[in-house]
């Protein structure tokens, strides 16, 4: 296997494991909103937490990132959307030590840490990206 071929995979379980990250992130808002109560509103929370974690996620973003489809609804520089993901992902570990799952948090945050320090290349990238 070329370095161009093993960069290119690397690339794609990297890929692969954000997205994974991304939907663990989400389940942990709606397991959060759920937790909240147990009132009929609890249903509201569950679907609504995630929702708006899915839109804020989506919609904010940097021009061409080669990480997406490289469309971005409301562009932002580079530094603004990596305080974003961080957030995106800090939030997610913070709810789930909230309902006493903090083991999982504690994964799910050492798992971001280690996708990021995988991650260098698209990191410098996205600080170099203006606003």
């Amino acid at each position: 296997m070329s370095g161009e071929q093993r960069g290119r995979s690397v690339g794609q379980l990297d890929l692969g494991l954000r997205f994974i990250l991304e939907l663990c992130a989400l389940a942990a808002f709606g397991y959060w909103g759920w937790s909240l109560t147990g009132e009929w509103w609890r249903y509201l929370l569950m679907l609504g937490v995630p929702a708006a974690g899915a839109t804020v996620w989506g919609v904010f973003a940097v021009p061409g990132d080669p990480s997406r489809s490289g469309n971005a609804p409301i562009p932002v520089s580079g530094v603004v959307r990596l305080v974003l993901e961080l957030g995106f992902f800090g939030l997610a570990g913070w709810a789930l030590s909230t309902v006493g799952v903090l083991a999982s948090g504690l994964v799910l945050g050492a798992v971001v840490v280690a996708h990021y320090g995988r991650s260098m290349d698209r990191l410098r990238w996205l600080l170099n990206q203006p606003g």
